[in-house]
């Protein structure tokens, strides 16, 4: 069964349940209410006629009753002594002698009863007549109306409320039909789109919904556009990734296949083709320990040391490496250098300053300069490497910390450049350790980055 025939089926059945629990309370309260008007009319009359008649003790009939009960046309009336014998009785009521309800003329109080006579309904109403003097029942008087105005009334309810909620429910489930379908038909929408991306393999297709954009169907339309788009970008990467690994691996390895097969014609092994091998071997292994790495990072299991450690002894450390990277063409300074802790991993923290170094001096020509700085800014430490290279393009930034993005469109490196993993690993890094990195930088002037970390407790 379709979601539109369930959704159907439970508007209509709680329809039928409201209409049925509606219709009861209604006959219900509709029925009293009559019941009760007859009610009223009878102890109205038979006050009227108690009021307004004499009576005598010893059975005689009093002469003022009769006149009371002519002015009763709709109400039947009869009159009985103590011995239960009828005394006088309207005369709109056909039958004589016989009692509306002969086991209500023992009461010593009013009592109303129910009766069928004649295949008719009837109200009674039972007054027993008492001795003003003595207060002892002298006799009964005994009035009923017909109930057929209320059973009519009852009949045509009835007819009413089940003619009404037929039409109603009929209505209502021609309308939870049509609302049913208009409501679920973005969602059939979002499956359709779902199957026609799942058979094209196409992720740039995208769910169009021209109603309300904030309400649930409009709110699911977005998140799943939303989730095709990052969908899309996901595999655009791992495409990209894929072309880069497979870029970064295809020269090394045709560096070891051509000296391999030089080995193999020389017919020995020369130091020369070794050390290239060598070289290359550990440059790929690099490559594959970098790209570990990043995974880890990425996913948050990059496992990391909680230690007290000392930013500004580890830049002097790194400022002395970065002297022996740059081989005297750049010349590598310190700045502003302030005393601060932050908890972490050092190595992994040497590594990203290592790695901020190393592309600084990547994109620095000969005689340009590189400066490591750490300052302590409010409740954080700011360590941070400029440099007066080539600059980055503003459309660049964005993309600067990519997996094996470089800003060199055509993708050349230098002696000493890596494979563009360098920033990447840095920023996750860095992610890690609850900081983060940013880059400024223009065309020509030179970048700066900024590698920001919280300081322990503040100090």
């Amino acid at each position: 069964m379709t979601l539109r025939s369930r959704l159907t089926i439970w508007y209509t059945g709680v329809l039928i349940v409201v209409l049925f629990i509606f219709g009861i309370v209604v006959y219900l309260v509709l029925s009293a209410s009559l019941t009760r008007q007859v009610e009223d009319t009878l102890q109205r009359t038979g006050d009227d006629i108690l009021r307004a008649s004499q009576f005598r003790i010893g059975g005689i009939p009093l002469s003022a009753i009769q006149l009371e009960l002519d002015l009763t046309a709709n109400v039947f009336v009869q009159v009985y002594n103590y011995e239960k014998t009828l005394l006088q009785q309207t005369m709109n009521f056909p039958e004589t002698g016989h009692p509306f309800d002969s086991e209500a003329l023992n009461t010593t109080v009013p009592i109303f009863s129910t009766i069928v006579l004649n295949e008719s309904r009837l109200r009674v109403l039972t007054l027993p007549v008492l001795n003003e003097a003595n207060g002892e029942v002298v006799g009964y008087l005994q009035l009923a109306e017909s109930m057929a105005t209320v059973d009519g009334a009852r009949e045509l309810l009835v007819f009413i409320l089940l003619g009404g909620g037929l039409i109603a429910i009929g209505v209502a489930a021609f309308v939870g039909w049509i609302s049913a379908g208009s409501a679920l038909r973005p969602i059939g929408q979002v499956t359709k789109s779902a199957l026609q991306i799942t058979q094209a393999d196409d992720l740039s297709r995208r769910v169009k919904h021209t109603g309300p954009q904030y309400d649930e169907v409009g709110q699911m339309v977005t998140a799943f556009n939303d989730t095709l788009e990052r969908l899309e970008n996901l595999f655009q990467t791992q495409r990209r990734f894929l072309q880069d690994v497979s870029h970064e691996l295809r020269t090394p390895l045709t560096a070891i296949r051509g000296n391999i097969d030089l080995i193999r014609r020389m017919g020995k092994a020369d130091k020369i083709s070794l050390d290239a091998v060598t070289g290359e071997v550990d440059r790929m292994t690099r490559m594959v320990n970098d790209l570990l790495l990043l995974v880890q990072a990425e996913t948050g299991k990059l496992p990391l040391a909680q230690d007290i450690v000392e930013l500004d002894t580890l830049m002097l450390e790194v400022f002395q490496q970065a002297k022996i990277l740059s081989n005297g063409q750049v010349k590598v300074s310190i700045g502003q250098e302030d005393q601060v802790r932050v908890i972490g991993d050092r190595d992994r923290l040497k590594q990203v300053m290592l790695n901020l170094v190393a592309n600084a001096l990547e994109h620095t020509d000969q005689n340009g300069t590189v400066t490591l700085s750490l300052a302590r800014i409010e409740d954080h430490a700011r360590f941070t490497v400029s440099d007066t290279g080539e600059g980055i393009a503003k459309n660049e930034l964005a993309h600067i910390f990519e997996r094996f993005y470089r800003v060199d469109p055509a993708r050349r490196r230098k002696d000493r450049g890596g494979a563009g993993l360098g920033l990447s690993i840095a920023y996750w890094i860095t992610r890690s350790h609850r900081g983060r990195l940013e880059v400024a930088s223009q065309p020509g002037m030179g970048s700066t980055f900024s590698v920001w970390l919280p300081l322990i407790d503040g100090v």
